[in-house]
Order: C-alpha cells, then sequence, then structure tokens
C-alpha cells in the first residue's frame, strides 16, 4: 500500500508518518500541493492524506485534482478544524480526521481504507 502525504509542517508530517508506518506500508511525504502534484507518477499512490489548510494550493484542491483522473482514489483529508459537510462533493472516497487525532484513530482509519482497496500483490 503506498500512501502520499501532505503536510506542510515538517514536525507534524514525521511525526504523522512514524504513525503510519508499517511493513504493508510505502509512505512518501511532501511539503505542499504543488510537490505533491510535480511528482512524476501520482498515479503510483494508492492513497492521498493531505492536511487541508496548506500554502498554497490547499489540500481540498489537491484532491479535486487528483481525484480528477480517477474518482474512484481514496484520500484522507487531515484538518485541525471539524468537517461538517462537503465530504461527498469532493469525491465517494474521501474521508476525514482532526489533526488532534489518537494515533489509534488514524491506524484504524488507514485499515479502513485499506479494506476497501484490491488486495496487493506480494
Amino acid at each position: 500500500m503506498t500512501y502520499l502525504y501532505v503536510e506542510d509542517d515538517e514536525d507534524i508530517r514525521e511525526g504523522f508518518m512514524a504513525v503510519m508506518e508499517a511493513p504493508h506500508r510505502r509512505i512518501v511525504g511532501v511539503e505542499s500541493a504543488e510537490a505533491a502534484l510535480a511528482i512524476s507518477d501520482p498515479q503510483g499512490f494508492d492513497v492521498l492524506v493531505t492536511d487541508v489548510s496548506l500554502p498554497g494550493l490547499s489540500g481540498t484542491d489537491l484532491a479535486r485534482q487528483w481525484l480528477a483522473d480517477d474518482s474512484q482514489r481514496h484520500v484522507l483529508l487531515i484538518s485541525g478544524y471539524e468537517f461538517k459537510q462537503g465530504l461527498d462533493s469532493i469525491g465517494p472516497n474521501v474521508r476525514a480526521l482532526l489533526k488532534s487525532c489518537e494515533p489509534e484513530e488514524l491506524e484504524e482509519m488507514l485499515e479502513r481504507i485499506e479494506g476497501m482497496l484490491p488486495p496487493q500483490p506480494i
């Protein structure tokens, strides 16, 4: 399972990536939406995990662009603020977590997303 994780705060990025780490996961972390879009093979990622409040292009705008090629892809939006509505308008497989979530909540969400994806070749 390959994740693209976008977070502008280096300490938060490193902390979340440490929590996300697992033998079956490869996580690539970048500091901006623009850096994420510049990756040569964005199709190589199974899941986009992004902070919502990024300098420049926002995480929600990044998600919309990432989903433009395949609306069935999975996105996890991380925010300091609670989402009241609007996730469905971004895409059917878009979920959200608060940045203040417990590590167990993040792991549970990743496992839920992974359970919805096709099995990975060994």
